[in-house]
C-alpha cells in the first residue's frame, strides 16, 4: 500500500460516509435524485433505450464474472498458477459483503417504488443504495487493470474501466432504475474495494499457497508418472520432493521443499526452476560414452593414445599357441 494509494483510499472513505450522510440528512442530494427522476431521462431520449438495455449488463454480476473469469483463468494457465483468478474471487467477496451489507442496513427504496415525494426513502426495506451494478462494474473491470503486468497496460485498462463505470452508472439513472446518490455511492464502493485490494495480498498469497500444494498432492496421487520430465510449476507443500527424470529413468533434480517455506524452495535449482523455462536435458555429456554395441567405454577413451596395431603373430602366448 502506497503512500498515495493510501490517501487515495482515504479521501475516497471520506466521500463515500458523506453520500450516506447527506442522503440520510434528507440534503440537496436527495432534492437532485427526485429532480433528475421527474425529468425521465428514458422518456427524454427513447431513441437509445434498447441499446442501453444491453449495456447495462457490463455491470450484471453474473455475466461479468463469469466473462472476466474466463480471461484470468487462461492467464493462470499461462502463468502456471491461481493468482490472478484468486484476485477476482477475493475482490467480489469483499464487494458482496460490504455493499451487500450498505444495501440490506440502509433498506432505501428505488425511484420506480418511492413513496412520498421529496423523501430519502430509507429504511424502508429496499435494496438499491448504494447501486450494485455501478460498484460490480468498477470492481469486476477494475480487476484486470490491478492484475496488469506493465504501467502502460494498467493506465490503459484504468481509463476503460472508469469509463466503463461511468457509462454503467449513468445508464441505470436513465433507466430509472437508481437514483443519483445511489450511483455516486457506487462508485465510491467499488473504488474503496480496489483500493484495499493490497490489503488483501497477503491473504491471497497464503490461500494460493495452501490449494497449490493440495492440488499438487493430487496431482502426484493421480498421476505418479507426470514426475518423468519437469513437474508444473507453481508451489509445492512442505515435505513434497519435487524431481525430474529423464526418459530412460535417470534422476536429473531431485529437491525437497521444506516445511515452513510456504511451499517454496529457499534454494536454487541449477536452471532456477520453477521460475524459470526449463532447459534442455545434458545428461549424455556426464555419462561414459556408448557404443553402438551398447558397450561402454572409459570416460576419456577418445583422448587415450593409441597403441601399435597388434601383428598376427603378437596374440600368441608364451608357448606359441593362439
Amino acid at each position: 500500500m502506497t503512500r498515495t494509494r493510501l490517501w487515495l483510499f482515504w479521501g475516497t472513505l471520506a466521500v463515500y460516509l458523506a453520500i450516506v450522510v447527506g442522503v440520510l440528512a434528507t440534503s440537496w442530494l436527495v432534492t437532485f435524485d427526485w429532480q433528475v427522476m421527474f425529468f425521465r431521462p428514458y422518456k427524454q431520449w427513447p431513441e437509445i433505450h434498447a441499446f442501453l438495455d444491453y449495456f447495462v449488463v457490463l455491470g450484471q454480476r453474473g455475466p461479468t464474472a463469469v466473462a472476466v473469469a474466463a480471461w484470468l483463468g487462461w492467464r493462470c494457465w499461462q502463468q502456471r498458477n491461481l493468482h490472478p483468478l484468486l484476485v477476482l474471487g477475493a475482490s467480489l467477496l469483499l464487494l458482496n459483503i460490504t455493499v451487500g451489507a450498505a444495501k440490506l442496513g440502509m433498506g432505501r427504496l428505488g425511484p420506480h417504488y418511492a413513496t412520498v415525494v421529496g423523501a430519502n426513502e430509507m429504511s424502508l426495506g429496499g435494496d438499491i443504495f448504494p447501486s450494485g451494478h455501478t460498484a460490480n462494474a468498477v470492481v469486476t473491470w477494475g480487476v484486470l487493470a490491478y492484475l496488469a503486468t506493465t504501467s502502460l497496460r494498467r493506465r490503459t485498462l484504468s481509463v476503460i474501466a472508469a469509463l466503463g463505470a461511468l457509462g454503467v452508472g449513468m445508464t441505470t439513472v436513465y433507466l430509472g432504475t437508481h437514483w443519483v446518490s445511489d450511483v455516486l455511492l457506487g462508485w465510491a464502493a467499488g473504488l474503496l474495494v480496489l483500493l484495499a485490494m493490497p490489503w488483501l495480498e497477503p491473504g491471497v498469497t497464503w490461500f494460493e499457497d495452501r490449494l497449490m500444494g493440495i492440488l499438487l498432492r493430487l496431482w502426484l496421487r493421480l498421476r505418479p508418472d507426470s514426475l518423468r520430465g519437469p513437474l508444473p510449476v507453481g508451489s509445492l507443500a512442505p515435505g513434497v520432493s519435487r524431481q525430474r527424470i529423464a526418459p530412460d529413468g535417470e534422476v536429473l533434480v531431485r529437491e525437497t521443499v521444506p516445511a515452513g517455506t510456504g511451499g517454496r524452495s529457499t534454494g536454487h535449482s541449477p536452471d532456477g526452476w520453477p521460475h524459470h523455462p526449463a532447459r534442455p536435458y545434458t545428461i549424455r555429456s556426464e555419462r561414459s560414452p556408448v557404443t553402438p554395441a551398447g558397450s561402454r567405454r572409459p570416460p576419456h577413451a577418445d583422448r587415450m593414445p593409441r597403441t601399435t596395431p597388434l601383428s598376427p603373430t603378437s596374440g600368441r602366448g608364451r608357448n606359441g599357441s593362439g
